[in-house]
């Protein structure tokens, strides 16, 4: 792993997983005990995890955007009795909310261990002192190792993790991740998206998000390739350690590349060793993969996944571009390797070629279910298949193109309205910089469309402008009614819009 200026190599990371493999036995941990991790993208994320899966135990990963309520809920589905977190979170969330837990044992870290370059722009506000009467990481890893004991026997159907889906529907659920879905995704990264033959992945995505789990941590072991971490997003940050660390690999939300793309530092300088960039966990504008591209000279690729699958079920293959159908979507790409996606209707039966329907998806990478959720797991299956959610159709040459999610389409006065489709349209005025549209209650209509946008830098629109230009690409009806611009749009960690707190 490259941190800044700091680097651990394989050997130094078996032995502090050993290390921390030991303290957890010490304390009792065993097989299928779950302990949390309430941290940033860090290198104890990865020390912590391999010394979980050394004993058998389960990793939990929390969002470090969790405030008391959500932490207090995730520890109580998850019966986790371990919680590693940087000393802030601790200071500023789980204190109390561990009062309520005496079961659960607090492990504290600091995200500048392992580097001394100390840049501001990432660790403002991260040199609290050691919290009293919490044991700290960084003494526990400096203790001698005094063995390993017995290893556990695992098969690949045992549980590694628990990944709580992002709660943009609702109550998180806990997708059970075992040892054979996460090996299953990262050859498929390896291989499918051809990453064994490149050198170091750039760490942008989250790694308590499948993505980064996946296509990050697991996938560089797989490869034996250095993994780049800068323990938060910041494009600017992120485009240096690109460029520094020789960054071949990328792949994150297409928020992420279009705050790169749009900041005034970044240049086709920092990317230039990058050789292959996938993007995907939100829909990606054929408009901004061609802006992305222009600008910082590097193709933008797309993949489909989900927590459900481990990350990427279906994608583009390497050397190749997806095509963009006559609303100006872009392709996902075609199911990977030992992966079926089928398009059906309401019932689960398969509908015709360019038809839309529920996107479905079976193969090696599928969860078997949610984490002591017997109904939800029952409800999210359809004879093998992960039901996601998502509507979307396939063409007749098998590129899948997503429409939207179930939930999120809109009925004005009868007609159905996609939300993304509206947006494709939006993102192609030269001066949005984001666009997410909603439904909004109206008592002639029943609903309208309502539009919120943030612009690019220096850039003036006004919303009779932009409806003018959507009026010219799309039937009356799709057009926004409302538009509202803010500065920024809420999104989750992970770079997700939610159209849910804009609703």
């Amino acid at each position: 792993m490259r941190y800044f200026d700091g680097m651990i190599s394989y050997r130094e990371l078996d032995t502090l997983s050993d290390v921390f493999a030991a303290w957890l036995r010490g304390k009792g941990v065993a097989s299928g005990d779950r302990v949390a991790l309430y941290l940033q993208n860090i290198p104890q994320f990865a020390i912590c995890l391999v010394g979980c899966w050394k004993l058998g135990a389960i990793g939990v990963s929390i969002n470090p955007m969790s405030r008391g309520r959500e932490l207090r809920v995730l520890l109580q589905d998850s019966g986790s009795i371990v919680l590693v977190l940087q000393r802030d979170l601790y200071v500023q969330v789980a204190e109390e909310v561990l009062r309520d837990f005496p079961e659960v044992r607090a492990v504290t870290t600091t995200p500048r261990q392992f580097q001394n370059r100390n840049d501001a722009r990432i660790f403002e506000g991260a040199d609290l002192p050691a919290c009293p009467g919490i044991p700290d990481l960084e003494s526990i890893l400096n203790q001698p190792f005094e063995g390993s004991g017995d290893p556990p026997a695992l098969h690949r159907d045992d549980p590694a993790m628990i990944v709580y889906t992002s709660g943009t529907t609702g109550v998180p659920k806990g997708a059970v991740i075992s040892h054979g879905n996460i090996a299953f995704d990262a050859e498929v990264w390896r291989s499918y998206c051809e990453m064994r033959d490149l050198g170091p992945v750039l760490g942008l995505a989250p790694l308590f998000h499948i993505t980064g789990l996946v296509g990050h941590l697991a996938a560089s072991f797989a490869c034996a390739a250095p993994l780049i971490l800068t323990m938060r997003f910041h494009p600017d940050v992120m485009a240096e350690a690109t460029a520094e660390h020789g960054a071949e690999f990328v792949t994150g939300a297409i928020t992420a590349f279009i705050a790169m793309m749009n900041s005034p530092v970044v240049t086709p300088r920092h990317l230039r060793t990058v050789r292959r960039l996938y993007s995907g966990g939100a829909p990606v504008p054929a408009a901004v993969a061609a802006e992305f591209e222009k600008k910082l000279g590097v193709p933008l690729l797309t993949g489909y996944g989900l927590t459900e699958t481990t990350s990427i079920a279906v994608g583009v293959p390497p050397g190749m571009s997806g095509p963009i159908d006559e609303h100006g979507a872009l392709s996902v790409g075609i199911p990977v390797f030992g992966t079926d996606c089928i398009i059906a209707d309401d019932t689960g039966k398969p509908v015709p070629s360019g038809e839309t329907g529920e996107i479905l998806l079976k193969g090696p990478q599928v969860i078997s279910g949610y984490w002591g959720r017997p109904q939800e797991s029952a409800d999210a299956f359809y004879e093998g298949f992960v039901r996601t959610g998502d509507v979307g159709y396939m063409n007749a040459d098998g590129w899948l193109f997503i429409v939207d999610r179930k939930k999120d389409m809109i009925i004005a006065s009868g007609y159905k309205v996609w939300p993304k489709e509206v947006e494709e349209v939006l993102y192609t005025h030269p001066a949005v910089r984001e666009a997410a549209v909603v439904g909004k209650p109206d008592s002639y209509r029943g609903e309208t469309v309502r539009a919120v946008i943030s612009l690019k830098a220096g850039m003036k629109l006004d919303a009779d402008e932009l409806q003018t230009w959507c009026r010219e690409r799309m039937a009356a009806y799709k057009v926004p009614r409302v538009i509202e611009f803010r500065d920024e749009l809420p999104k989750t960690l992970t770079g997700k819009i939610l159209r849910r707190d804009l609703r």
